[in-house]
């Protein structure tokens, strides 16, 4: 309990100081971790699948599609379906063809690799978006197909894990499994979502409407999860719907304004643990300067797969009303941030992969970079690009 009020008020800190610096607030609470990782004592606070998806993801994700404006959201969802499903699978391939090729791993070890990095991470994305400014389709299609990628590259993985451990790879068998996975996701999601409106349609405590709506996040993310479904999908759906649904039917004028006080101060929370723990283990790993040569090609090729997933499919829709402007492209290719589920697939993958412990190292690397290095210059390329928000107008 009082390494978790340490690291509350470090986060605390680091907020203040990251504002007045005019850094990430998620690369400041990196940074935070890997300094406490070198104190003398430093705690001993390990990450696990089981910590990220069961106490830090639902509420990151659940918090992050309450924000999503269905009209805006459902406009893009063609390019954001396409760069989610078509991309995910370009820069899978690309990484995974690289490492077998170029750094000899296997290819069931490989493909788990390049799945679960090949995805953007919302925790990530729209945390530094949210600090940032950006313009409001940028920001739209950024956090959107994060969200989205994020629940693909998910089902995708618990396919692989399946293959991994001795299940059927052939086509015929994967898809249909891929879409009940999704299916049980987005089923949970709308049931949990569904029952937590019918609650909050009748009371007025804004408490209980806040209550509910935890309930709603968590239980759908781990009802999917208990019957092989989707967790991130589950998550995604239930408050996309109540964002969009419940938040303007059933809730009481007092609790819209407490509802989104408390789930800012939620995932506030939740970032704040989960970014300050990435920095602690990512510290505690252990590397050897041998490593270092593989795990930066491993870098360049998470980066190689991105540029390639986004430039070639934005072409597609160059003809088109939805057609991505270059700057737009370039801040999808380099604003792809990796974070916590990343890290949750890479230590659910079972022992029986040989390159387990490689993947483990490689996807800390891959997530510090993309926080330190891709995080903090994310706001002078936008800047530079020009696609930075719109200033407000004045008061009247």
């Amino acid at each position: 309990m009082t390494s978790i009020g340490v690291l509350l008020l470090v986060a605390c800190l680091i907020a203040i100081l990251s504002r007045k610096l005019g850094m990430p607030y998620i690369t400041g609470l990196v940074v935070a971790g890997i300094a406490i990782a070198f104190l003398p004592n430093a705690p001993q606070l390990p990450l696990s699948r089981a910590l990220i998806f069961g106490v830090f993801l639902p509420p990151l994700i659940f918090e992050a599609a309450l924000q999503l404006e269905w009209k805006d959201f459902r406009r893009e969802l063609p390019v954001t379906l396409t760069l989610s499903l078509a991309g995910v699978a370009i820069a899978a391939a690309a990484v995974a063809l690289g490492l077998h090729y170029w750094m000899g791993w296997s290819l069931i070890g490989a493909a788990l690799f390049g799945v679960l990095i090949a995805a953007t991470d919302p925790v990530s994305v729209i945390a530094a978006f949210r600090e940032i400014g950006a313009q409001k389709r940028l920001a739209m299609v950024v956090e959107s197909e994060s969200l989205l990628n994020d629940a693909v590259v998910a089902v995708a993985f618990a396919v692989l894990v399946g293959i991994a451990g001795g299940e059927s790879a052939n086509l015929a068998a994967t898809v249909p499994s891929f879409l009940v996975t999704a299916a049980i996701g987005i089923a949970a999601g709308a049931i949990a979502s569904g029952i937590a409106m019918v609650i909050a349609y009748n009371t007025n405590d804004s408490l209980v409407e806040i209550a509910i709506t935890t309930v709603a996040a968590y239980g759908s993310f781990l009802v999917a999860e208990h019957f092989r479904g989707s967790g991130v999908l589950a998550a995604l759906t239930a408050g996309l719907l109540f964002g969009n649904v419940g938040w303007h039917r059933v809730l009481s004028a007092r609790g819209c304004t407490d509802l989104d006080n408390a789930w800012a101060y939620f995932a506030f929370l939740a970032n704040s643990f989960v970014f300050i723990l990435i920095g602690i283990n990512a510290a505690s790993q252990p590397l050897h300067p041998r490593d270092v040569l593989g795990l930066g090609l491993v870098v360049l090729l998470v980066l190689a797969g991105r540029a390639l997933s986004i430039y070639s499919l934005a072409a597609l829709f160059r003809p088109t009303r939805l057609r991505l402007p270059l700057a737009y492209q370039h801040v999808l290719v380099w604003g792809g941030l990796r974070g916590a589920l990343a890290l949750a697939l890479a230590l659910a993958i079972p022992d029986s992969v040989a390159e387990r412990e490689p993947i483990i190292a490689a996807a800390f690397i891959v997530v510090a970079f993309s926080i330190l290095v891709q995080g903090l210059t994310m706001a002078p390329l936008i800047r530079r690009l020009g696609v930075g928000a719109e200033p407000e107008p004045p008061c009247a």
